[in-house]
């Protein structure tokens, strides 16, 4: 079995905890955030089953940079 690097970045979002995958866009949720990122592996397990691994978009070093604009 080959492992892959992979970045996530949680956040809370109302009561619960979003846990979404830089990788590949793939999301969930959960009531902590242990449990988010538990369901985030169970959803990546599922989303890369087959796909092979060289498709998987490398994401090495990532910045959250803040960024202010207006709208109306």
């Amino acid at each position: 079995m080959r492992k892959i690097d992979l970045k996530n970045v949680v956040w809370k979002e109302g009561k619960y905890y979003v846990a979404w995958n830089l990788n590949t866009a793939v999301s969930s949720f959960g009531d902590t955030k242990k449990e988010a990122l538990e369901c985030l592996q169970e959803a990546l397990e599922l989303h890369l089953e087959d796909i092979p691994a060289s498709k998987v978009n490398k994401v090495e070093r990532p910045d959250l940079i803040p960024l202010t604009f207006k709208y109306a």
